[in-house]
C-alpha cells in the first residue's frame, strides 16, 4: 500500500534496510517464537511509521540528496515498527478480530496466550535492541505507557455522549501518540513533535472513515468498533443528534439501532472529511514552519490524507 509513496519519496533502499534489519532478528530466535514472529512481520506490512521518520529526518537534516539515514535511525525505525506490531497484536485480540491484512491475525493462527507472549516479547526486543541509545529508551517507554494509557481510556470512554474534541483528545493519544514517537527519534528533539501527533490525528481518522465506508460499501470493516461503542470521528460526529446519540449511549443498541447508527455516520463524512483536512492543512503548516525542507511531509501528509477517499 505504501509502495508508491517509498518510490516517490526517495525511501526504497532504506526501507529495504529496515526489513534486513527485522528479518535479521527474527532469524536469531528461538524455535518457540520464531514461526509466531514470520507471521506477523508479514511482507504485506505497511511500514508507514518507518516512512515517517525517514520523512521527519530529511526534513530535518537534509533534501533528497541530502543526509543519508544512518543505522541508528535504521535500527530506531524497525524498534518502533516492532512496537506497532505489539500494538496490532494486542488490538486484535481484544477487538476479537480473527484476520489482518487478510491473513488470520496472530492469535486466531496460534491462539491467545502464544500471541500475548509474543506481544510482550516483541517489547522486551525493542527495548534491549535500543538499550545504548537513552534517547530512545526514554521514548519508547513514554510510548509504551501513553498507549496502554489511551487504550484503557478509550474502552472506559464507549458509549459516552462526546464529541469531536473528545476525539480528537483519544486520536491524539492512541494513534498521534505513536506518530509523534516517529518525529522525535528522527530529530532527537521535540520540533516536529506537534507534527507527528496531527499526522497521526490525520491517520486515525482516516481510518475512522475508511472503516464507514467499508460499511457502506463493502459489507465489512468497521463493525468492531460500532458493536463496542468506540467514539470514531464519525461517530462523534453522529451522536450529536440526540436520538442517534441515545442509541449509541445503549449497553446493547439492538441490530435495527446499530444500522441507524451506521446510516447516521455515513451521513457524517462529508463533515468528517472536512475535519480531516483541517488537521491536514494544521499538520503542512508545523512542517512549513518548524523544518527549512518541509517538502517530503507535505508530501506524506497528502498522502495520508488520501487514504480514506480510495
Amino acid at each position: 500500500m505504501t509502495a508508491g509513496i517509498v518510490s516517490d519519496l526517495g525511501f526504497v533502499e532504506e526501507m529495504g534496510r529496515v526489513r534486513t534489519f527485522l528479518n535479521g532478528w527474527i532469524d536469531r530466535v528461538g524455535p518457540d517464537l520464531k514461526p509466531l514472529l514470520e507471521w506477523q512481520f508479514v511482507e504485506g506490512s505497511k511500514y508507514f511509521r518507518p516512512l515517517t521518520i525517514f520523512g521527519c529526518y530529511r526534513a530535518k537534516f537534509g533534501g533528497k540528496n541530502g543526509a543519508d539515514i544512518p543505522d541508528a535511525m535504521i535500527r530506531s525505525a524497525a524498534v518502533l515498527e516492532m512496537m506497532h506490531n505489539m500494538t496490532l497484536i494486542v488490538d486484535d485480540i481484544l477487538d476479537h478480530s480473527d484476520e489482518r491484512r487478510g491473513i488470520p491475525s496472530l492469535h486466531a493462527k496460534f491462539g491467545q496466550l502464544p500471541a500475548l507472549m509474543a506481544s510482550g516479547f516483541i517489547v522486551a526486543e525493542g527495548f534491549e535492541m535500543s538499550a545504548e541509545d537513552p534517547h530512545d529508551i526514554r521514548l519508547f517507554a513514554d510510548l509504551v505507557k501513553r498507549l496502554g494509557v489511551a487504550e484503557c481510556a478509550q474502552w472506559r470512554l464507549r458509549r459516552q455522549p462526546l464529541g469531536v474534541a473528545d476525539w480528537e483528545a483519544i486520536a491524539g493519544e492512541d494513534t498521534g501518540s505513536m506518530f509523534e514517537t516517529c518525529a522525535c527519534l528522527a530529530t532527537r528533539d521535540d520540533s516536529l513533535r506537534k507534527f507527528g501527533r496531527l499526522i497521526g490525528m490525520v491517520y486515525h481518522g482516516c481510518d475512522d472513515v475508511g472503516d464507514v465506508k467499508g460499511l457502506e460499501g463493502l459489507g465489512g470493516g468497521g463493525e468492531e468498533d460500532l458493536r463496542d461503542g468506540i467514539l470514531t470521528l464519525p461517530a462523534s460526529l453522529a451522536i450529536q443528534d440526540r436520538t442517534i446519540c441515545d442509541m449509541f449511549c445503549k449497553p446493547e443498541p439492538s441490530l435495527e439501532e446499530l444500522e441507524q447508527i451506521k446510516h447516521a455516520m455515513i451521513a457524517q463524512l462529508p463533515a468528517a472529511d472536512a475535519h480531516l483536512d483541517k488537521l491536514a492543512t494544521d499538520a503542512k503548516w508545523q512542517a512549513q514552519t518548524q523544518t527549512s525542507d518541509p517538502g517530503v511531509l507535505v508530501e506524506l501528509v497528502d498522502y495520508t490524507r488520501e487514504l480514506s477517499r480510495r
